[in-house]
């Protein structure tokens, strides 16, 4: 996989970052969509394959990135498809800084040493380059804007900035709102970013934790999850059962 063409995990990560502040927006659950984007991303890569709520490893081929080799070594050792909900609860030691840091090692993100409180030592981080940023929302914009069905990484990517609680980021205020029901609703355009969209939910509603039961309907919210963002319309809810690893914040 050449360099030409970001990832969806630095595209995720570009779009949290705040060029204000140098923070990214909701931490705890972008651990969790960086790792249902590395899943996306070998899935459009040909290396993975969803098998119901499961993720099969279809071809174990290296892509040439290294940290998405290393999530599909970790998948192949398992020897049998995972669930997905699984796979994105599981521990998640500092994915979102290894994403930062490999932004900078690629040069579209630039450190920025300060302190907290005068005492503790801190990094932000700024883009290098604006413009790589305004082409990752300029086609979530045309995408929301335009009612036209968008290209399978466009409609992941909208499914993930939805599922980790982006909408209110990239779309504030009451004028935002319906920005944000159709960010939500172009997860039906994507199978696999819609299964990795809801699993990453579930983890954040806790719903891995509790028995297997029939799915709700298409929709509605699932227990627990207060606060979090709503599944799509019109997709269904991903088989649930089992136990989860709690997910780790960097």
């Amino acid at each position: 996989m050449g360099r030409s063409r970001r990832t969806l995990p630095e595209e995720l990560l570009l779009l949290a970052l705040d060029p204000a502040t140098g923070t990214t927006a909701q931490p705890q659950s972008l651990d969790l969509g960086l790792a249902g984007a590395q899943l996306v991303e070998l899935a459009l890569a040909g290396r993975i394959a969803p098998d119901g709520d499961r993720i099969a490893v279809v071809v174990p081929r290296p892509t040439g990135d290294p940290t998405l080799d290393c999530a599909l070594e970790l998948l192949r050792r398992r020897g049998a498809p995972v669930r997905a909900v699984h796979w994105i609860g599981g521990p998640r030691l500092g994915l979102r800084q290894t994403y930062l840091s490999h932004l900078e090692r690629c040069g579209m993100v630039h450190a920025v040493a300060g302190q907290m409180c005068g005492v503790l030592p801190t990094t932000r981080y700024q883009a290098t380059d604006t413009e790589i940023s305004r082409e990752i929302r300029a086609r979530l914009d045309s995408a929301i804007r335009t009612g036209v069905p968008p290209d399978p990484r466009t409609a992941a990517l909208a499914a993930l900035a939805h599922a980790v609680g982006l909408g209110k980021h990239l779309y504030p205020g009451n004028e935002g709102r319906s920005s944000r029901s159709r960010l939500r609703d172009l997860i039906r355009h994507d199978p696999m970013g819609g299964l990795v969209a809801h699993a990453v939910m579930d983890v954040q509603n806790g719903v891995a934790t509790q028995p297997r039961r029939s799915s709700a309907p298409a929709g509605r919210q699932a227990p627990g999850g207060r606060g979090a963002p709503e599944p799509a319309r019109g997709v269904p809810a991903q088989p649930r059962r089992g136990s989860m690893a709690r997910a780790v914040a960097h």
